[in-house]
Order: structure tokens, then sequence, then C-alpha cells
């Protein structure tokens, strides 16, 4: 046996490790939490929204999610603002959501229509009380909130792989974190699995050769990459050589934190269907809201991970460890991973620009600016995005 002499490295006095704070934490104040709440954000599928209170946690924060009796979605702060019993208890009517302590009513904009203990309903007392809400708008078979300042608060974008919805199509949302290569809530930070969108080069190794090949057969095949900055993010230009032809796929990263990405399960090329919106529960939990176009009902369930032929939530710890998928290569780095403890070389090129762009975003607001991808401009809501893949014949 030879013993280690004093110069040799190991793994004792290493330093503490640490991680990128301004982009991890996601609370009210915090630089990214600032950030994340200039965009609007999907907070649950359409129909979560009913008469009985919900309770549900966005960036931190621990909110009621209803449906009033004139079918108006509300999001408030839980606590009641007249003595602080939660409206988790409130029961829903016509005009709003009314606490079971002295039976305030609130409207889904958070002002207080009646204080029944007080004289003529609280007429003389209502107007100064409101509770803390925030406002909501459907689409796609979504919620979404903006949690944001209100003067700065922006259309909530329409996007184009969602809007040409051909003949026998519909739009599907899904909340189950297809993409998330495991549960449906994630117990690590957001950004570990975002910036994964930016990584091309795991798809072979992880996904094509260490766990088997858990895609369609080209995706095993090693890519030459080209990573790209966009006016709503980064995007991978990958080219994998098929022989008889070049298979093109384009992968985005849309700010604040869209998954624009072509299925690697499909067979047939086009543009992409899909959009998954990483949503940050908390520093340490995340989950995906997805919608796509879709021909069938539950078409979006049927394309979740599979792994040696099961579910994720079918395999046993040791088939967790033998086929492992992203789930695994994100939750082991820890609850928030430590970025000091990151060598990065040239193939995490599109991680190091996708963290450039959410620092130049937080110098944005730190200014009192806008940030990338939002407009207050009706003429301009529609994102079109180049998210996709085809094969490109070799000529002649």
């Amino acid at each position: 046996m030879t013993e280690q002499t004093g110069t040799a490295k190991t793994a004792y006095g290493r330093p503490t490790p640490s991680f990128f704070d301004e982009l991890t934490r996601v609370g009210p104040g915090t630089p990214m939490g600032e950030l994340l709440r200039r965009y609007w954000h999907p907070v649950g599928l359409a129909g979560d929204a009913n008469d009985t209170p919900r309770r549900i946690r966005v960036l931190g924060e621990d909110l009621i999610l209803f449906r009033d009796g004139a079918a108006r979605p509300g999001l408030m702060h839980p606590r009641c603002a007249h003595r602080g019993a939660s409206l988790y208890y409130g029961r829903v009517e016509q005009e709003g959501i009314r606490c079971c302590y002295h039976g305030w009513l609130f409207a889904v904009d958070g002002t207080c229509v009646e204080q029944p203990c007080e004289p003529d309903q609280g007429a003389a007392t209502c107007g100064k009380v409101r509770q803390p809400h925030y406002p909501l708008h459907e689409r796609y078979g979504l919620i979404f909130a903006y949690m944001g300042p209100p003067e700065k608060q922006p259309l909530l974008p329409r996007y184009d792989v969602l809007e040409m919805v051909e003949e026998g199509e519909f739009i599907e949302a899904d909340d189950n974190s297809i993409g998330s290569g495991g549960p449906v809530i994630v117990p690590c930070n957001w950004l570990q699995h975002f910036e994964n969108v930016m990584d091309p080069f795991h798809v072979p190794i992880l996904h094509g050769s260490f766990s088997g090949n858990q895609f369609i057969a080209k995706m095993a095949v090693m890519p030459q990459v080209t990573f790209e900055y966009t006016d709503r993010g980064v995007r991978s230009i990958q080219l994998r050589d098929l022989g008889h032809g070049t298979h093109r796929r384009i992968t985005e990263a849309v700010l604040p934190n869209v998954r624009a990405v072509a299925s690697p399960r499909a067979e047939k090329d086009g543009p992409a269907t899909l959009l998954g919106w990483v949503l940050p529960i908390d520093d340490t939990h995340f989950r995906i809201y997805s919608a796509g176009r879709v021909t069938e009902a539950g078409a979006l369930a049927k394309i979740r991970s599979h792994f040696n032929g099961k579910l994720w939530h079918e395999l046993t710890e040791a088939e967790h460890q033998k086929f492992p998928g992203d789930y695994e290569a994100h939750v082991s780095q820890g609850d928030i991973t430590f970025h000091s403890e990151e060598n990065l070389t040239s193939t995490d090129q599109g991680i190091a620009m996708l963290r450039r762009v959410y620092r130049r975003q937080l110098a944005a607001v730190a200014a009192g600016g806008d940030v990338m991808g939002v407009t207050f401009d009706k003429d301009k809501e529609l994102v079109r995005l180049d998210a996709g893949s085809a094969v490109i014949g070799k000529a002649g």
C-alpha cells in the first residue's frame, strides 16, 4: 500500500462550499424573487380554482386559490385582514370569499365588500381594508398569477406553438411535472432543473447509454452544438449526423422559466408543440406546469418518463440507482447545488450564458427597468419560438 505524501490533495481542508444566492433564492425581496415576480406564472390548472379554497405555495408564499360564484378566480394571502383567521376555512360565495371568524367578505380583487358585525354591514369601514391578493388570468387551461409590482404588470404572453392549433387538435394542460424525470413535487432548487434545458450533452449519456436509451434512437447520437442568445433567453442548436442526413434540433430556455423543448420521443419532426413552466414553489422545491397541442385527452400523461420499462414511482431503490434520470441527477446535487464546487467546461457554455442573462436582468430590476421578454403592447404579446426538430437531407 502506498502512503499519501504531504503534498497529495485529498478532501481534507476544502473550503466551505457555497451557492449563487442571487440566482437561487425566490422569496419576496430576494434578487431572483423580485426578477421572477416581473413575469406571469401558472399556479394551477383551470379546474383547481373552484368553490373549495385550495392551499398553494408559490415563490415562497403560501396562498389561497378559489373561484367565486361569478366564475372569477381569486388568489389571496390566507390571513384575513381583520384578525388573522385563515381563509382556507372561508366560504366561497357569489361575490368572493367570506372569512369564517367574523364573516368579512372579500372580492377577488381584495376589496372588502361586507362586514356583518359592523353597522350597515360595514358601509363606513369596508373601504379602509383590502385583503392582500394577486391578479389572475386564464389561458391554455392554466391559471396564471402576477405577483410583482402593479405598475410593472406586463401582458400575459401568447406563444405561437400553442396558438397554431390545427384541425383535430386542442390544448391540454398538465400539472404532473412532465420533464422532471420524477414526482410532481421535486425537492431541489428550480434552477438545477431549468439549467438542464441548456445542457444537450447529457442526453446521449444519461438518457442514451448510462440508463439505456430512453428516447428515440437518434437522440443517443452525440451532437455538435451551437449556443445563441435570443431576445427571450438562450437557445441551443444541436446537429446529429444520421448518415443519410443531419438531425437538427433547437431547444430554448425562455425567460424566466419556460421550457421550449421538442419531444425527444417523437418520431415525427416539426415545431415544438409542448411548453413547460418550471415553477419555483420555494427555494428547495419546484413543479412543472405544461400545456401542449394534442389530438386525444390524456395524451400528455402518456409521455412521462419510463426507466427500465417502468414509470419513476414504480422503480425500486435499486432500480433508481441502476437507471437514474434527470430527477436523480438534479436532486442528488442537494437542496441547492454548491456552485463553488463546479468545474464548468466548454460543453457547459449554454449554462454559463443562461446565468449571464439572468444576471443582466437582475441588474435591470435593481435599476428600476423592465426585464427581457415582457411587453405592455397588445400588438407584441405573441412570442414566436424556434424550438423544434427536422432532418436535413444531404445534397445529392
